[in-house]
């Protein structure tokens, strides 16, 4: 995804199993690589890591720029 994958899109990715398609290739954005699941993230089912992931997407999605910073531009 050229400009990103924007919070709650779904990668192009992936495949039709959820597996990442480009998994250990040097194509894959850095962003993925540094991702390191942990025990807390990943839980007991894919459920629960579903869920954290969501909701890592939601508290990362950009928001409104505050007007402070636009009047410093």
């Amino acid at each position: 995804m050229p400009d990103g994958k924007p919070a709650g899109v779904r990668c192009v990715q992936l495949t039709s199993d959820d597996t990442c398609a480009l998994f250990g290739s040097p194509a894959r954005p850095a962003v993925c690589t540094s991702l390191v699941p942990s025990a807390e993230m990943c839980g007991s089912d894919r459920q629960h890591a579903l869920h954290w992931l969501a909701a890592l997407e939601r508290q990362t999605q950009p928001g409104p720029v505050p007007l402070s910073v636009v009047l410093r531009r």
